[in-house]
């Protein structure tokens, strides 16, 4: 515990830089003056569409959409544009989160009745599936991925394809080797991979790690290390929310 409330001053967050954009991050660290840095911790490469096409990935033989990741989104409407598809209105979208759900609106309007989201935990998420298991899913992921969603669907006999849409590449931070930093922010299990791949040797020692989403926790967990500021929860739906609760306590003294 004496660990966890020791002063926050600066933040990593394994994004890429937002530039110019102002993000909610940019706003926590002016409002309780921190240092706040970005640095992406992998690099996506996208599979193109007539690769796709050529793996005989056909996105309108299904009725529903599996999204456990941003990229995720990104990469399956990239592919519907490069390919000119023209997205039924009755096409289902099932979101990991509702922050995911949420970032679905950056590409499309969407009606309430076709988008479900699990509301805090995987299990939900799951059950939602389960009430929709007639649907033909289509689950757009990366190179790398739990296994829990492929065997619950097949578990189940639910109909899906699984088709990778984009690559998860390890970014080179070897000029990170001799930077701290109080907090590091981590979005998925791909960036605790890079960390470890750049740093074999890493311990986490006085730095406060926050986790965003149970893949994430979980992966943190395996590699030994502990989730200090773990997202979403019931009182911090979000990790900028979680981040603020957590710093004002540890630097209130």
């Amino acid at each position: 515990m004496e660990e966890k409330l020791l002063k926050v001053k600066s933040i990593l967050i394994s994004q890429p830089n937002p530039g110019d954009k102002k993000t909610v991050y940019h706003n926590l660290a002016e409002k309780l003056h921190l240092k706040l840095d970005f640095r992406p911790f992998i690099e996506v490469e996208p599979i193109s569409g007539k690769e796709l096409r050529k793996n005989k990935v056909n996105i309108l033989d299904h009725s529903a959409v599996i999204f456990n990741a941003r990229n995720a989104v990104d990469n399956f409407f990239r592919v519907v544009e490069e390919l000119k598809i023209d997205l039924p209105a009755t096409m289902k979208y099932f979101c990991i989160n509702e922050t995911i759900s949420l970032y679905i609106q950056k590409y499309t309007v969407l009606r309430k009745r076709k988008v479900f989201y699990g509301r805090g935990t995987e299990k939900e998420f799951l059950a939602e599936i389960k009430k929709h298991h007639t649907e033909n899913f289509l689950f757009p992921c990366s190179d790398i991925r739990k296994n829990t969603i492929p065997e619950f669907l097949n578990e189940h006999n639910i109909v899906y394809k699984e088709a990778m849409f984009y690559k998860t590449i390890t970014s080179d931070l070897s000029d990170l080797a001799n930077v701290f930093y109080d907090v590091i922010v981590f979005f998925s299990p791909a960036d605790i991979k890079s960390l470890f791949e750049n740093f074999p040797e890493f311990k986490q020692n006085n730095t406060r790690i926050a986790g965003f989403g149970a893949t994430t926790d979980e992966a943190i967990r395996d590699a030994g290390l502990v989730n200090n500021i773990p997202a979403p929860a019931p009182e911090s739906p979000s990790m900028v929310t979680a981040l603020e609760k957590y710093i004002i306590k540890a630097n209130k003294n």
